[in-house]
């Protein structure tokens, strides 16, 4: 058993853009992250929702 802390999926919320830079201004993560989330391992996701969260992210109305 894993002692990560239990998350959704994806932090995909649908407010999905990246116009301006490489970050989406709906779940905060790199369009690198976001092409490669299905195989990256648990620990590399929790890695990525720790940085989103203490951004402020995910962002539903952005």
């Amino acid at each position: 058993m894993s002692d990560l802390p239990i998350r959704p999926d994806t932090p995909c919320v649908a407010v999905c853009s990246t116009t301006f830079d490489e970050i989406c201004r709906g779940c905060g993560r790199t369009v690198v992250e976001v092409a490669h989330w299905v195989s990256m391992t648990p620990e590399a996701k929790e890695l990525v929702w720790q940085r989103i969260l203490a951004q402020g992210y995910p962002r539903r109305n952005t």
